[in-house]
């Protein structure tokens, strides 16, 4: 008979086990272990640890696969392991700290506030997520690498996967650095990109697009989302943007972008979208997250995407799976 207790120990026990990791990419452990083993010493020395408190730590590393043991007391790097390292591609490593950055740390903390007001406990004491970045630079830049990381595989699939012929003007809202935006431009020659964001983020997009041999083909354009967006695109995309947000601010977002679209637009919103079903699923979890840190920002289903999308103007027209539990919900005007 399985143990009725079992679920809630295996979950208690998830939060030491993911410390262990977070301590291993704070520390940079998977980096001085990228050219081969070394013993608990060696690498106690290259990253400033304490000798016995970082063999502690890597016996629980051992244990869920990161590390391994070649002889007593030595260490080397899993396949699972070499994915924190810095220079790894799409490294985790940033998405493992940010967890663990202080003012991330206690947003989770305060999950039971969160669930009992609606409201987001660590807004509660820090104020606003992205007004706290701005006012923490180390946990800004922290944030700054930590999107990055998750945009990367994201930019490829949907840029692989989605169908963009017939666009020839893709603005991208909110988009950050345009890694997505820089992909799609990539796999379209013959499309121009207008990237979309506050003025302080938009200002470094140049420098990134030039790099990868498309500043002639991007356009950036700095401003608020709630107040306006820019006219005149073929499509308009929303990448990992509506789930930060309540319904009627987002709502704002989409009646913007419907105020300046023509009749033969498109709207695609690349999120983490919940299964209608009582399966795992990351969405799930990280809609956790979205409760913590943003309070009314939420992960959806599809048939909560269609509602919103119906309100603003649209109708949601399908959804194309991508890989890690997102998708490309696309819908055109109504």
């Amino acid at each position: 008979m399985s143990d009725p207790q079992a679920p809630i120990w295996d979950a208690i026990g998830g939060v030491s086990r993911f410390t262990a990791l977070a301590a291993m990419a704070e520390l940079g452990c998977a980096d001085h272990l990228r050219e081969g083993p070394l013993s608990v010493d060696e690498l106690a020395a290259r990253c400033d640890a304490d000798p016995s408190a970082l063999g502690r730590m890597l016996r629980q590393l051992v244990s869920m696969g990161i590390v391994a043991t070649t002889a007593p007391g030595i260490y080397e790097l899993t396949e699972a392991g070499s994915t924190l390292r810095s220079d790894a591609p799409n490294s985790l490593r940033p998405a493992v700290r940010m967890i663990i950055e202080e003012g991330f740390w206690y947003g989770m903390g305060k999950l039971p506030l969160s669930v009992r007001t609606g409201r987001s406990g660590f807004a509660e004491h820090h104020g606003p997520l992205y007004g706290y970045l701005k006012a923490n630079p180390e946990a800004g830049a922290l944030f700054d690498d930590y999107m990055t990381s998750r945009a990367w595989p994201f930019a490829e699939a949907v840029a692989s996967r989605y169908d963009f012929s017939g666009v020839r003007t893709l603005v991208d809202v909110a988009g950050g650095k345009g890694h997505i935006l820089a992909a799609i431009l990539n796999a379209y020659p013959e499309m121009r990109g207008v990237l979309f964001d506050q003025e302080q983020v938009v200002k470094g997009a140049s420098e990134f697009f030039a790099e990868a041999g498309l500043e002639n083909r991007c356009e950036y354009v700095g401003g608020d989302f709630f107040v306006a967006v820019p006219p005149g695109g073929d499509a308009y995309l929303l990448g990992s943007v509506i789930h930060n947000w309540s319904d009627e601010d987002a709502l704002r977002i989409l009646r913007n972008i419907r105020s300046v679209m023509a009749d033969d637009g498109r709207v695609l919103l690349v999120e983490m979208v919940v299964p209608d079903d009582d399966l795992p699923h990351i969405s799930k979890d990280l809609d956790m997250r979205m409760l913590a840190l943003f309070g009314e920002g939420m992960e959806r289903s599809t048939s909560e995407y269609g509602e919103l999308l119906s309100r603003a103007g649209f109708r949601l027209t399908r959804q194309i799976e991508l890989p890690g539990g997102a998708a490309v919900v696309e819908a055109l005007p109504i």
